[in-house]
């Protein structure tokens, strides 16, 4: 008996997977730690983040059920309208393949200009060997080092500067913690 082991772990198949359906109907990016992870970075997570355009409901609707129709499921409902007010009133869902609990998709609407940036500038990333949209190198490390600041993103962030060393756009990445500075960080004072 010949044993195959894949290259792909089961959360990049499910990244993949994913990604596939949604690409055909609206403009996403993935971020935050399975950026990194993509990337070789030795950690294990149990999500992924999405950002998507905004869409009307109709568009929403037939993204949803090809998404339900390639055996993925939302846990907040199996309705797509009530999953699309959740999305349009700021609160991400998740979806899982039916009878599996891991790995999640989180998505969550573009919400401002950054992430408005974010879509514009989305690049995949050969190094990694995925077929996926995701947000900038750059934008991911303003991210992690101005807003999300946590051990795990600054390692994240030190891992990314380490492999776009030759490439990293440091005025970018400087504008874009302004950005954050300025829309994200507001709130929370």
């Amino acid at each position: 008996m010949e044993r195959k082991i894949s290259d792909r772990t089961i959360i990049d198949k499910f990244a993949e997977d994913f990604c596939e359906v949604v690409e055909k109907h609206v403009k996403y990016i993935v971020v935050s730690g399975y950026v990194a992870i993509a990337h070789g970075i030795g950690r294990g997570t149990i999500d992924i983040d999405m950002i998507i355009e905004r869409m009307p409901v109709e568009n929403f609707r037939k993204m949803h059920e090809e998404l339900v129709s390639n055996r993925f499921e939302c846990l907040q409902s199996s309705k797509a309208e009530d999953v699309y007010e959740y999305l349009d009133s700021g609160v991400s869902v998740r979806y899982i393949r039916i009878g599996e609990d891991l790995p999640e998709m989180e998505i969550k609407f573009a919400k401002d200009e950054i992430d408005d940036m974010q879509l514009s500038t989305r690049q995949k990333f050969p190094f990694t060997g995925l077929d996926i949209w995701f947000s900038s190198i750059e934008i991911n490390i303003a991210f992690k080092e101005e807003f999300l600041k946590t051990p795990k993103d600054m390692e994240d962030a030190r891992h990314l500067r380490i492999i776009y060393r030759d490439t990293i756009n440091e005025t970018f990445i400087n504008d874009v913690k302004k950005m954050i500075r300025k829309l994200r960080m507001k709130n929370e004072r």
